[in-house]
């Protein structure tokens, strides 16, 4: 999605989930995941490079062993937004064979891309892999996803904030806000 005007064109809208809010559902979640998981040891995977402050929080809170680990994905021209079908950019550097693992993401909407890569990973052989993501607009879903832990239903509007981006921009802001873009 390439647009020709500038973040200086365009701006932040009202906050859809604030900072305490934010945090408090990561706690909850870290809590579920924590429960969930004592004796498994499992490995996190964040998808880069919108997932990244959430996995880095929700990791910091879990209260068993685990590893973490990074996909990175890019965009295939003319044919990810209409398929999911994406390119691996970096890939896994430890083994999920046998492991439990966990698929952390920022948001999912059609789910084509995150079924692509769970069906990258599912020749891997992970004894169990589930989804965890911040959030969720299952309205445009178009493929069944092994969800288990969910944030936020997610409006059908662009967001940023959290790791949520627009063209690189505003990744970094505390809370997750609309986008707007200005007349």
């Amino acid at each position: 999605m390439t647009e020709s005007r500038t973040p200086k064109e365009n701006g932040v809208g009202h906050i859809f989930i604030d900072e305490e809010k934010l945090q408090d559902r990561v706690r909850e979640m870290a809590a579920e995941i924590s429960q969930d998981y004592r004796d498994k040891h499992p490995v996190i995977i964040s998808v880069l490079k919108g997932a990244f402050y959430f996995v880095a929080d929700i990791t910091r809170l879990l209260t068993v062993p685990i590893h973490i680990d990074f996909l990175g994905i890019g965009q295939m021209p003319g044919v990810s937004r209409d398929t999911g079908i994406v390119r691996i950019t970096k890939d896994l550097e430890i083994s999920i064979a046998r492991r439990h693992v966990i698929m952390v993401e920022d948001v999912i909407d059609t789910g084509l891309t995150l079924a692509y890569l769970l069906q990258n990973l599912t020749p891997r052989r992970p004894e169990s892999l589930h989804v965890c993501v911040l959030l969720d607009n299952p309205r445009r879903r178009l493929v069944e996803l092994p969800i288990k832990y969910r944030g936020f239903e997610a409006p059908d509007e662009f967001l940023v904030g959290y790791g949520l981006d627009y063209q690189e921009d505003y990744r970094h802001l505390p809370y997750i806000a609309h986008f707007e873009t200005k007349s």
